[in-house]
């Protein structure tokens, strides 16, 4: 039986290259691709891909979430990314949000190629650079919580904690020695760049991450 694959990217050259490699691999069959994250949520649960290829930086809704989601609804589909961002936060993000491997667009065909069966059968897989960093990063005994939501500034990622917290933007503001306009700014850009509707869906993603704690 043929693997089935969703390739997302939001690079029309870069996608359409990569599907006609994907698809010129045996045993391998490109169900679908799309061009941002949240199309990608959509296609997934249209054609139940074994394996999805997912970029992480992308517009309307970016890899990380997409992938949160995808293995949310659909745990039985492995999320491989394939990325240009080789930052330890965006490597735990993804891993954390449900990704079982993690390559690096330098990656070239057959190591893609035995990633994709890889995390098909269960197995966790990264990029050389990538792998040595992570067996490094836990040999030194450093902690467990990366800084999650990688695309947001420091403040930003406080902020979010804060709100999850329960704070209002007049005591966040107040917290902070900040003014109520700044807090507000801040809060809308986390909006905007979690994709959310407002405070209680920035609230679940920021609890799941694991912020907001007591």
């Amino acid at each position: 039986m043929s693997l089935r694959v969703l390739v997302v990217d939001d690079h029309p050259l870069y996608r359409d290259g990569l599907v006609t490699a994907i698809a010129a691999m045996p045993e391998v069959d490109v169900v679908g691709d799309a061009a941002d994250g949240l199309a990608a949520v959509r296609a997934a649960a249209e054609l139940a891909p074994d394996v999805v290829v997912m970029d992480l930086h992308m517009p309307v809704l970016n890899g990380i979430e997409a992938t949160r989601r995808i293995v949310s609804e659909r745990p039985e589909t492995a999320v491989l990314v394939l990325t240009m961002l080789d930052g330890d936060d965006s490597v735990f993000a993804a891993m954390r949000a449900g990704a079982r491997g993690y390559l690096l667009k330098g990656a070239d065909r057959e190591e893609i190629r035995r990633s994709l069966q890889a995390v098909a059968n269960g197995e966790v897989v990264f990029s050389s650079g990538i792998a040595s960093r992570v067996l490094a990063f836990f040999a030194a005994g450093s902690p467990a919580a990366v800084a999650p939501f990688p695309e947001l500034t420091e403040r930003e990622r406080e902020i979010l904690d804060l709100v999850a917290r329960g704070l209002t933007n007049a005591e966040i503001a107040q917290r902070l020695v900040l003014s109520s306009k700044t807090v507000r700014n801040h809060v809308s850009n986390v909006f905007t760049k979690l994709q959310v509707a407002g405070r209680a869906e920035a609230v679940a993603q920021a609890r799941d991450a694991g912020l907001g704690a007591p």
